[in-house]
């Protein structure tokens, strides 16, 4: 038996969630239809508030409620040393690390010329803004161990190098091939004290 046709848009519409399959789909999906309407209608209200509330961080990139984010606006951050990440939610995957304690920038994204990524796709111009507006010495490059993240941190360290700046890449602990959502905080923890100076 078909299921109904609004049950199958369900299904399609929760399958494009990143982590949902169709069989995960499927389940939430006939969840749903026989939830209390009360609890559907919070969900659906918690999810266009949230969408409504969050934005990008005018500085950092970050999700945040208020721009600038937390982060940017701690005077505590030590503010010489910016951690560069290709996704807003990398930062709380390396905050959970609990061992960096400076900012944030992040990119957007990977250069990734097969899907049409180009360096002007991603937020460098806003970092180069930073580098001549704030007194950074580091930058430390925390991007995934995929062959785009290599040619990104690559491009950037060349793209960024000038005198008196560092730039840092995290250097062990991450598997080869995945991003840093997928990194436990020990492993981050000493990727990010083990980095080392680009060349």
């Amino acid at each position: 038996m078909a299921l109904p046709e609004p049950i199958t848009a369900l299904v399609a519409a929760l399958n494009r969630l990143p982590g949902i399959g169709p069989r995960s789909a499927e389940r939430i999906a006939l969840h749903l239809v026989q939830s209390e309407r009360a609890d559907i209608k919070q969900l659906a209200e918690a999810i266009v508030r949230a969408r409504e509330r969050i934005q990008f961080c005018s500085i950092c990139g970050a999700l945040t409620e208020d721009s600038p984010c937390d982060i940017c606006s701690d005077a505590r951050r030590d503010g010489s040393v910016v951690c560069v990440v290709e996704q807003p939610v990398d930062i709380f995957s390396v905050e959970k690390s609990g061992t960096f304690h400076g900012k944030y920038h992040v990119l957007g994204g990977k250069i990734s010329p097969l899907d049409g990524i180009e360096p002007e796709d991603l937020r460098i111009s806003e970092l180069e803004k930073r580098l001549a507006q704030e007194p950074i010495k580091e930058i430390v490059i925390a991007l995934g161990t995929d062959v785009e993240g290599d040619a990104t941190g690559y491009y950037l360290g060349k793209q960024l190098a000038r005198p008196g700046l560092k730039i840092t890449r995290i250097a062990h602990g991450l598997p080869a091939g995945t991003g840093l959502e997928f990194a436990d905080e020990l492993t981050l923890s000493r990727a990010l004290e083990g980095r080392r100076e680009m060349n």
